[in-house]
């Protein structure tokens, strides 16, 4: 998220993260991706058969029930050893089927879908303004930015370009205007669900409220 390159492409699930080809964006879902397994049609295939993203019309319904789902996924998989939730089985897989059915959602699939979707308007929304700016056109800054920077590493440099240069090939535009409203509105509950393990874990100490 602090990464210079932290705005385009790295919140998404690995399904998202094969679509707009991973480095790392601030929003969501690559950190709730990394705590449980994404759903089976959605695991990042050969560079040559990449998806395409299927952009789905959000509901405010669907939000609301992504972000209570999460805090029940989050509770199965806090409790995993670590590298566990990559490695999923059927009971594991059992688990997040019911917790996300439990809220409405047909599948972990379509649970996924719908993250992906919020994941890919977030990528263009700034932390801080609120404002949105599509996908295709926000990389396109970025590469323009990281082109102009004097200071930076050459081999950092052509590492970001290269990573960047790369994701726009897949960078997509967000078909629905509707959705970016939707996420704008629930941007800080979304971050705050959907990042949570990219922070630093408290010492023990301070887990007390």
């Amino acid at each position: 998220m602090h990464r210079i390159i932290g705005t385009i492409t790295g919140v998404l699930s690995a399904g998202c993260l094969a679509i707009l080809a991973a480095s790392t964006l601030p929003g969501a879902a690559h950190a709730q991706a990394a705590k449980q397994p994404a759903p089976a049609q959605q695991a990042a295939p050969p560079p040559a058969a990449v998806p395409q993203l299927k952009q789905i019309a959000l509901t405010e319904k669907q939000i609301e029930s992504l972000l209570v789902a999460q805090k029940d996924l989050d509770a199965i998989t806090d409790k995993l050893p670590e590298g566990a939730a990559d490695k999923p089985d059927a009971k594991l897989t059992a688990q997040f089927e019911g917790v996300v059915k439990k809220y409405g959602f047909a599948s972990y699939a379509e649970y996924g879908q719908v993250v992906d979707n919020v994941s890919l308007v977030m990528s263009g929304i700034d932390p801080k303004a609120k404002t949105f700016t599509d996908p295709p056109v926000l990389l396109k800054k970025q590469i323009a930015a990281i082109e102009a920077e004097k200071n930076m590493p050459a081999k950092d440099k052509k590492a970001a370009l290269d990573e960047m240069k790369e994701a726009e090939k897949y960078a997509v535009s967000v078909q629905f205007p509707e959705n970016v409203k939707l996420v704008t509105k629930y941007y800080e509950k979304l971050v705050a669900a959907l990042e949570e393990d990219e922070e630093p874990a408290p010492a023990p100490a301070q887990k007390k409220k």
